[in-house]
């Protein structure tokens, strides 16, 4: 009997799963394997403890995988596919296949149909097939260069509006809450923070933006809104490019990562700023589940 091997990498966290042709035998979670987001020999670490658990889980030898499918955030920098392509085959077997991780989340919203897949994580991107095929990507350029609507983006904008309200007048709620989630006593220490040579995890004060959003904090309701709009404008990038290939570009767009997989203010943001441009668009209500594209992928032996 086949088994595959398939894994979600995003930069904060990364989800297994090893299936035969029907069925999904075990699932499991660890840090980060991308080496861009954390050191080799914590990535090798969190990899082979993920293997081990989901072997484990499952009763199948990771020698026996017929087929791995990975789907990494930062696919284009070299270093990270690299990584992978050494580290992998010490701790499994199987032909191995890897791509972006918005291409699985792609294939576990639409299999191989047309549609728009936007990702919003610790990073965001947006990614689009035509209905002949042809793909078309935007955005993923990395938190120092973009990756605007992200987790990170958010909570990096959240506090420089923030401190711009506190120099204006308007203080924000904002500053004590991300103050107290940092353990930290003061604006002094939260600058100090901010700014420190190892950046601090932006992407963790994300759900806190979007609760003090929620709850009337204007700095918080104008960085989650901008957010929304950022990746509407990555859908909307994706939709030009298929279209500028001569493809007729679907209006189905679903989501996917931690920023958009729930109902919240960032994704109502979204939806609006795309339904202004095209009122006929179709949004799924479900946010996609990644891993069970690679799995799709894995299974199809689909590069």
């Amino acid at each position: 009997m086949p088994y595959f091997l398939a894994l979600d990498a995003g930069g904060t966290k990364t989800i297994g799963v090893i299936g035969d042709s029907e069925r999904e035998l075990a699932r499991a979670e660890t840090g980060t394997i991308k080496v861009l987001r954390a050191d080799p020999e914590s990535a090798r670490s969190n990899l082979a403890s993920l293997l081990r658990t989901l072997s484990l889980s499952s009763n199948v030898d990771l020698q026996s995988i017929t087929r791995i499918c990975i789907g990494i955030s930062g696919i284009r920098a070299p270093r990270v596919g690299n990584w992978i392509r050494e580290n992998i085959p010490l701790l499994a077997a199987g032909e191995l296949l890897l791509c972006g991780d918005e291409e699985i989340a792609l294939d576990a919203a639409f299999g191989d149909g047309a549609g728009i897949l936007v990702v919003a994580g610790t990073g965001s991107n947006a990614v689009g097939r035509g209905a002949s095929g042809k793909t078309a990507r935007a955005g993923g350029w990395g938190p120092l260069l973009g990756d605007e609507g992200s987790g990170h983006w958010i909570g990096q904008e959240a506090l420089r509006r923030a401190l711009r309200a506190e120099n204006e007048g308007r203080p924000s709620a904002l500053l004590a809450k991300i103050a107290g989630f940092w353990q930290l006593a003061g604006i002094e220490e939260l600058v100090e923070r901010g700014n420190a040579a190892q950046a601090p995890d932006f992407s963790a004060l994300a759900p806190l933006v979007a609760s003090c959003a929620e709850s009337g904090d204007s700095a918080a309701k104008e960085t989650v809104e901008r957010a929304g709009e950022e990746l509407a404008r990555l859908a909307a990038l994706v939709v030009r490019r298929l279209r500028e290939q001569g493809e007729s570009a679907s209006l189905r767009v679903a989501f996917a990562g931690s920023v958009l997989s729930s109902p919240g203010p960032v994704r109502i943001a979204a939806i609006e700023t795309l339904k202004r441009s095209n009122p006929e668009i179709e949004v799924f209500a479900q946010s996609v589940d990644p891993v069970e594209g690679a799995l799709w992928r894995a299974r199809n032996g689909l590069r």
